[in-house]
């Protein structure tokens, strides 16, 4: 029995967790991968067949789909759980470039690739999929794409550069003036005419922050504003920050501040406000 609940979708990726029930030796009927997938392990193990070659998957060795290829599956040692991600030839194309098809379709699950899989999964739960997730992400996409693509690719990159600092630049004017594409890493990527994982590398280039961690200081300068006017409602506040729910505002200043909004609305009251209360 196979079941599979998404935990981050958008237009050009859908991440999901799989969970397998099955206990058979024999392989599954042929069916094909319809885009470029990585598959993580998360408990458990199975085997994978593809092109003729059987592979045993567990925690410590990931695959990748490509479209087109056939693929079969086996479980002769129990169900398992994995987090299988799935993304358009467009964002895969700008992480592995249009040269020739993958090396190999397993990829060594290090502990740095590991911690890359369980970040994800952490940003997906906060609950901010346009930066926090896609950030999360772009880091292990490229990550897998370094370890199953020969030769330089897109997302190997270089240090620093001019073309970095003017891309921060404008992408901060745009987070700034609340430009409609900023709302997304992807859309925000679109409007500057580069991919969504330079722009997210460029961050920490040049600012030291991720897009991530510059889009909610914008954001709870904002906040900080209205709670300083004496905004009361901050379901409002929330809904037009940005921010999914109070809940997810709430959990950011805390993050940030080591405030909730609530004390943060005292502390920026008038000092005589303050002594009346």
């Amino acid at each position: 029995m196979l079941s599979a609940e998404p935990v981050a979708t958008r237009s050009d990726f859908d991440i999901s967790a799989v969970a397998c029930r099955s206990d058979h030796t024999r392989w599954s009927a042929p069916e094909v991968c319809r885009a470029y997938r990585v598959v993580l392990v998360r408990r458990g193990r199975f085997r994978r067949r593809a092109a003729g070659s059987p592979v045993d998957l567990d925690t410590s060795l990931a695959y990748l789909g490509t479209p087109g290829e056939e693929e079969s599956f086996a479980h002769p040692s129990g169900g398992d759980h994995c987090t299988s991600i799935s993304v358009t030839p467009t964002l895969w194309r700008s992480l592995a470039g249009d040269g020739p098809r993958v090396a190999t379709e397993t990829i060594y699950v290090d502990p740095a690739l590991d911690l890359a899989h369980r970040r994800l999964l952490a940003a997906a739960r906060s609950g901010d999929i346009d930066y926090a997730t896609t950030e999360e992400l772009l880091t292990l996409l490229a990550t897998a794409v370094t370890r199953a693509v020969p030769g330089p690719t897109p997302s190997e990159g270089g240090g620093p550069s001019a073309h970095d600092r003017a891309l921060v630049a404008a992408a901060r004017e745009a987070i700034t003036d609340e430009h409609p594409a900023s709302t997304t890493l992807f859309s925000l990527a679109e409007l500057l005419g580069t991919s969504p994982y330079r722009l997210s590398r460029a961050f920490p280039r040049e600012l030291g922050v991720s897009a991530t961690h510059y889009r909610h200081r914008v954001r709870i300068g904002r906040a900080l504003d209205r709670l300083e006017a004496g905004e009361t409602s901050l379901s409002t506040l929330a809904a037009d920050l940005g921010y999914a729910d109070q809940a997810h505002l709430t959990r950011t200043f805390r993050r940030h501040l080591g405030h909730t909004p609530t004390a943060l609305r005292r502390l920026l009251a008038p000092a005589n406000a303050r002594r009346i209360r």
